[in-house]
């Protein structure tokens, strides 16, 4: 499970309109951040699909019914690129968010993760670390290839995003320090990346949802 990184909740907060805006949260998790969010006084609707329930709604993006521009921005923190079918799922994201709003996007550049990156994670998980199966994570090597076939990468979120939002330039930076990993990394992780040991795979983006074609 991935905790809410207090460098995620600062940039989602300098990203959005100010409060009380309606923010959509999409792969909200067990609501850390629409918790966080709500008690700044937005009015939050968060959704997973692998939810229990409150405050988060279990049900996927495609399947959310809120009228066309009804939030004011989205958000999305490492989860777009689990969403199936991606470019269905983008389009009524679009539809929902309003022209001009902001869609704020932290994610993983899968692309960027490398035998390098996965060796650092197993390292610093420690010997006994197991998988939400029980099951030992692998080699980096199969981390890789997992992790690859299984997520969306960068550019194809990019690719299908673009259709309706004005992407800004991706920002990089570490990301391994919050994949379920003791606290503490982030600066470990941050003298790697400087060093040349790692690659940066965080990345965030604000894009903007782009006017309907008159």
């Amino acid at each position: 499970m991935l905790m809410l990184d207090p460098s995620v909740l600062d940039f989602v907060r300098e990203s959005l309109p100010p409060a009380p805006a309606r923010v959509l949260e999409v792969g909200a998790g067990s609501g850390e951040l629409a918790t966080a969010l709500t008690a700044s006084g937005y009015e939050v609707v968060a959704i997973d699909p692998a939810s229990t329930g409150d405050p988060v709604r279990p049900i996927p993006l495609l399947e959310l019914s809120e009228p066309a521009g009804s939030f004011d921005a989205a958000v999305a923190v490492v989860s777009l690129h689990h969403v199936e079918p991606l470019r269905e799922s983008c389009r009524r994201l679009a539809d929902m968010v309003r022209p001009g709003g902001p869609l704020v996007l932290d994610e993983i550049d899968a692309a960027r993760f490398d035998e390098r990156a996965a060796g650092w994670w197993l390292e610093h998980r420690g010997p006994d670390a197991h998988d939400h199966a029980g099951h030992a994570p692998g080699t980096p090597e199969e981390i890789v290839a997992f992790l690859r076939h299984h997520i969306h990468d960068l550019a194809t979120l990019e690719d299908t995003l673009g259709e309706w939002f004005e992407l800004g330039p991706p920002a990089r930076g570490p990301y391994l320090y919050r994949w379920e990993l003791p606290p503490g990394l982030r600066a470990t992780e941050e003298a790697d990346i400087v060093a040349g040991r790692l690659p940066e795979v965080g990345v965030r983006i604000l894009a903007t949802r782009r006017p309907d074609p008159a």
